[in-house]
């Protein structure tokens, strides 16, 4: 596959990915679906790992122009073009950075995961907020009746093992597409684009066109 074609697909798959991890995060601030708990959320959830890490930073990857001419510049030579040095470490610095935006929602989610939510373990008339389920010496997360432990929010437990293990995948994908480009740019510079198009004219002569494909 050319590396330009390579860029604009990468381009094009993490826009979706990132909007669906900014997404999971804003519904990770309203647990249940409503408002009153925003004074009661999981650390991990005002760390943004979603929208800072999973969505922004990854979006940026987009300045690569992966959406449209791909990581390709001017200066075609022959049946290759060779894209100007500054454009393609543009290119790969781009990378790294949205690889390191998906790391940092892997982690978060992973945090979030393992800690669980918090949640009020007393009652509504006396609320206690803590992390429950962090303290029990097995994982809570094969271990159901420890989720009726926390009180409220209602149905805290599986709304944040939803989302949370939604932001965790969502965080590799991205992070494998963002490998993917750092090796698709380093080709690039080293190989240059295979942008050219040949057409036949009405004499029968054969020209390139180096074009946007």
């Amino acid at each position: 596959m050319c590396t330009g074609k390579c860029s604009r697909f990468v381009g094009f798959a993490l826009l979706p990915l990132g909007f669906l991890c900014i997404i999971a995060n804003i519904l990770l601030i309203f647990p249940d679906g409503q408002t009153k708990y925003t004074d009661h959320i999981t650390l991990q959830v005002w760390l943004m790992g979603g929208i800072l890490g999973g969505g922004i930073m990854v979006s940026h990857i987009l300045s690569i122009r992966a959406g449209g001419k791909g990581c390709c510049g001017e200066g075609c030579c022959g049946n290759r073009c060779r894209p100007p040095l500054n454009t393609m470490f543009r290119s790969i610095i781009s990378s790294l950075f949205g690889a390191l935006g998906s790391f940092y929602c892997v982690v978060v989610a992973g945090i979030g995961l393992n800690d669980g939510p918090l949640c009020n373990i007393g009652t509504i008339e006396e609320p206690r907020w803590r992390y429950y389920l962090k303290g029990l010496n097995t994982t809570y997360l094969t271990n159901q009746t420890s989720w009726n432990e926390c009180v409220e929010p209602k149905n805290i437990v599986l709304w944040n093992i939803t989302l949370f293990s939604i932001l965790l995948g969502l965080g590799c994908l991205e992070f494998g597409l963002c490998a993917v480009q750092v090796v698709n740019a380093l080709f690039g510079v080293m190989c240059g684009d295979c942008r050219k198009k040949e057409k036949v004219n009405s004499g029968g002569n054969t020209s390139a066109n180096t074009g946007p494909y």
